[in-house]
């Protein structure tokens, strides 16, 4: 017992010394947002707002903004209705090919992104779309789409289905169980897959760099494009935002995880 509960303490504390390797890089950008000084320095000499001040009176930054949380937004609304439908078909339903449609699904995930932004930018510049936001939502659904047939997957796989039996005994058709008694349950899954499809969405640089270019530049596009050429502070101030926006909606997915541990026939 005593051995054991020593082997416990060591991966308690290499579990922590691994977050803080992970998360200490990213926790450096926040005293550089507030630094007075021009140039990117850690640790910095003085305090000033005026880098948040410089994000949110550019139109150059509030545009790409505005279009990433547009596209972000688009690529959530449609990459769950769609991921959930896919997930739903792949774990209730018996056909030949299964497994192949599932890896076919699932292969934006494996697929370098490099690979899969070339062929996307092949693709749309034989439609003349290369540079339209509309091209650049669509490559997002394709990436996005995938994790939410895995979260809501894994949601269904745990689902009690004779809950769903249940209701139809007592009279509900087929789609009435689902909306009153399958949806309420996986609710918390398919939230969370939402929210992995914004950030997704939200977080891509490399496929928004092909696709979107300068005249659809996201804000990661736009943050790469200031390292690269002008490395102001600027972009620490976004990367502070961005961020607390991280931890916001790690804080939601938790709760969530919990709500739906906590529900009777849920995962």
């Amino acid at each position: 017992m005593v051995g054991t509960k020593w082997i416990w303490r060591l991966l308690h504390a290499f579990g922590i010394l691994l977050a803080i390797f992970l998360v200490l890089p990213s926790l450096i950008v926040i005293p550089i947002s507030f630094s007075d000084s021009a140039l990117l320095k850690f640790p910095p000499q003085g305090f000033s707002l005026r880098w948040y001040v410089s994000f949110f009176e550019s139109p150059a930054w509030t545009d790409a903004l505005l279009l990433s949380c547009t596209i972000g937004i688009g690529t959530m609304i449609v990459a769950t209705l769609l991921g959930s439908m896919a997930a739903l078909g792949l774990v209730r339903g018996e056909f030949p090919g299964k497994n192949v449609l599932h890896g076919f699904l699932l292969s934006p995930m494996i697929v370098p992104f490099v690979i899969t932004a070339l062929a996307m930018y092949y693709f749309y510049s034989e439609l003349k779309m290369v540079g339209n936001a509309w091209s650049l939502l669509l490559s997002h659904i394709c990436l996005a789409t995938p994790i939410v047939v895995v979260i809501v997957s894994a949601t269904l796989q745990d689902f009690d289905r004779q809950l769903e039996q249940a209701a139809q005994i007592l009279g509900a058709t087929p789609l009435q169980a689902f909306i009153k008694v399958t949806f309420p349950i996986i609710r918390p899954g398919v939230i969370s897959g939402a929210l992995f499809s914004f950030i997704i969405s939200f977080d891509e640089v490399v496929v928004a760099a092909f696709i979107g270019g300068y005249r659809s530049a996201t804000l990661p596009k736009r943050m790469f494009d200031n390292v690269r050429d002008e490395m102001d502070p600027t972009v620490a101030a976004i990367s502070t935002i961005l961020v607390a926006v991280s931890v916001c909606l790690l804080i939601i997915m938790s709760v969530l995880k919990k709500r739906s541990e906590a529900t009777p026939g849920g995962a």
